[in-house]
């Protein structure tokens, strides 16, 4: 009778599947990139899942996100993990909660959480990913952090490197300026060195003082950019909890 990690068996041998379903995973953000990368983990037979995310499913994220359908609509992003990680694997362990991460509260909100071995940041605020990079920093935890997909196309250009050698990532400029200021070190983001599209229909979201409409965005999306970075992001966590990074 086959099983769902035979094929996982044929590349990894047992002791590294026990070091997988050992390991506990920690996924703050679960949009494009989260979902996808919490979706591979339980794939790959992780033991243990944190899923954390504060937005319920909408139909724009249909595009792009592994947990979004017009059967999904209205729930909590994080619920509706939850229920597909155990439907894939019902070994795994989850925790999913549905809650905003405070910058300013990180440390008591992650802390109350089970321990990970691993933390996935794929979340895009700016202020949220160094409050989580301080935290993993001072609790010696492993992280992998998202840079910028939005207005990209060609995931050719994606790279994994530590915040301070990344290059173009509008995003991962502010990071690493301001990782520099606060002492985060190290810190390894997944990036694409892809100069950003300017977003087509970008005027029927400015009002006339130049400010983005409220509810509007300026950011587009691929419905297979963010997928592709959350797998990416699975397969770095995978490979360096087992030894093969």
């Amino acid at each position: 009778m086959e099983t769902a990690k035979d094929r996982l068996r044929l590349l990894l041998g047992d002791e590294r599947l026990r070091q997988l379903d050992e390991s506990c995973v920690m996924v703050l953000g679960l949009g494009g990139v989260g979902s996808s990368c919490a979706e591979a983990l339980a794939r790959g037979g992780v033991g243990s899942l944190v899923l954390v995310d504060r937005d319920v499913v909408a139909p724009s994220n249909i595009n792009r996100q592994a947990l979004a359908f017009h059967s999904t609509l209205g729930r909590p992003k994080a619920e509706v993990m939850a229920q597909m990680v155990s439907d894939i694997n019902p070994e795994c362990k989850v925790c999913a909660l549905q809650a905003f991460i405070d910058k300013d509260q990180v440390a008591e909100q992650l802390g109350a959480l089970p321990r990970p071995s691993y933390v996935v940041d794929a979340i895009d605020t700016v202020s949220q990913k160094l409050a989580i990079a301080a935290w993993c920093q001072e609790q010696g935890i492993p992280e992998v952090s998202a840079m910028g997909g939005a207005n990209k196309l060609d995931p050719t250009r994606l790279r994994f490197a530590p915040i301070e050698k990344t290059v173009v990532d509008p995003l991962a400029r502010i990071v690493r300026k301001e990782c520099r200021k606060r002492g985060i070190r190290g810190l390894v983001c997944l990036y694409s060195d892809e100069q950003p599209l300017e977003a087509e229909g970008k005027r029927d979201v400015i009002d006339e003082h130049g400010f983005v409409r409220e509810g509007a965005s300026i950011l587009g999306t691929m419905s297979y950019l963010p997928p592709i970075m959350g797998q990416m992001l699975a397969s770095y966590v995978i490979r360096d909890l087992t030894g093969l990074l």
